[in-house]
């Protein structure tokens, strides 16, 4: 592909993205975002407690607040924390089928968005599409609490493997890497889940990826850039929003996020609609020869 072409394309979905309110969708997620996150814990925590062990619900919370930006990540920090080590015993209760249900609105503003982006109509009834997110709310809990297990297992594993073989202590560090390969893993999960299966539609990996790929570069820029502007002028936040510094760290890069999270959706549909256009014009040239 031209360097002329890929300009092209990432402007076309730059206005693609600002035609659609992809500012507006953004805060929106955002918004839906930090509101799931909390009832989200929640049900991680009554889970990780009904299989006896809150450390996993813990570890969980670390991983997803892994790829935030320090001073992004410290204000929900403390609150967080307060959530995993109170004592759930909801999770037999009604309390947790509410924590299910706001957790799934999370996912529900991201299906929204993304029919925005693909410009598709969603024709499924409003009970099924929820079903469905609650669905993904259950099996990302699932996944989270197992990833949690095998770091949390990990440096158990490290330490009879050094009884037998002291040599390897000098490859301790591969472990840091490892908490940020997972992370990784599950960002790249959750991101084509959101692309393939979210939106009305199915679309097939291939033509996923160029937004994955942009969304993954832009979260990584955006965690950098942010957490260096926070470094400089967190002080900016504390004079504007006083008590309310804290969350409005946190909504603010979560909007950012947001917003590159929609524009990777604007970038593939403008990529698939460019690609049915070529082919519909090699069709008419062999029709007209």
């Amino acid at each position: 592909m031209s360097l002329r072409r890929i300009l092209t394309l990432t402007l076309d979905s730059w206005w693609r993205f600002l035609a659609d309110d992809g500012w507006a969708f953004a805060s929106y997620v955002a918004m839906s975002a930090l509101i799931s996150l909390f009832p989200f814990l929640i049900f991680i925590t009554a889970l990780a407690g009904f299989f006896g062990s809150k450390e996993l619900a813990d570890e969980v919370a670390t991983l997803l607040l892994q790829a935030w930006p320090k001073q992004a990540a410290a204000p929900i920090a403390s609150e967080i924390h307060s959530v995993l080590t109170g004592n759930r015993r909801d999770l037999l209760t009604f309390g947790v089928v509410l924590s299910i249900w706001f957790s799934s609105n999370g996912i529900e503003a991201m299906r929204v968005a993304m029919n925005r982006a693909y410009d598709v109509k969603e024709m499924r009834p409003w009970w099924l599409l929820r079903l469905e997110s609650i669905a993904f709310v259950l099996i990302g809990a699932m996944a989270l609490l197992a990833l949690a297990f095998l770091v949390v297992l990990g440096p158990l594993i490290w330490r009879v493997l050094l009884h037998f073989f002291p040599t390897l202590s000098i490859y301790w560090h591969l472990f840091t890497l490892l908490r940020f390969a997972v992370t990784g893993v599950v960002t790249v999960v959750a991101l084509a889940v959101s692309h393939m299966w979210l939106p009305a539609g199915r679309r097939t990996f291939a033509q996923i990826w160029p937004g994955i790929t942009v969304t993954l570069t832009g979260m990584l820029i955006c965690a950098v850039g942010f957490g260096n502007y926070l470094a400089r002028f967190s002080r900016n936040y504390v004079t504007t929003y006083a008590g309310l510094a804290s969350v409005m760290i946190a909504i603010g890069f979560l909007y950012l996020i947001a917003a590159i999270f929609i524009y990777g959706g604007e970038l593939n549909a403008v990529i698939m609609r460019a690609s049915d256009d070529r082919r519909q014009g090699s069709a008419h040239k062999k029709i007209g020869a």
